[in-house]
């Protein structure tokens, strides 16, 4: 009996652990479909690319400002002010925008939503600053 009981109890460790979104509710990891849904509806939101000014510079998706993953600390950026404002991340693959939203919820930004890299785009993009 305890051996079961100790199978259950780890295969709930287990599968917590690998639970595709952020475990504390701090932000809300979406796809990029849905990311395209909320840009096509909404109009009230940033788009925030979180890699490095070189990287955003060669191909960003429109209208995206960049705030690298590095330089977001414990201050509020002064590109985002209101932190209830609708914050859409990205990067290149999906892991500096997860620990940028991350950074940003634990600022005590409230709406935030990460989905991935710009990999996945498959929309248009922009070059430049």
């Amino acid at each position: 009996m305890r051996k079961i009981i100790a199978l259950m109890l780890g295969m709930v460790i287990f599968l917590t652990g690998c639970a595709s979104q952020n475990t504390d509710g701090t932000y809300k990891q979406i796809t990029v479909d849905k990311a395209v849904e909320i840009m096509n509806e909404e109009t009230d939101y940033i788009i925030l690319d979180v890699r490095t000014q070189g990287e955003y510079e060669s191909g960003h998706i429109p209208g995206a400002i960049c705030i690298p993953n590095e330089s977001i600390g414990d201050e509020q950026p002064e590109l985002l002010p209101d932190k209830n404002q609708l914050i859409l991340v990205y990067c290149r693959s999906g892991n500096r925008s997860k620990q940028a939203a991350q950074k940003l919820s634990q600022m005590g930004y409230t709406n935030i939503m990460e989905f991935g890299g710009i990999n996945d785009w498959q929309g248009e993009t922009e070059t430049g600053s």
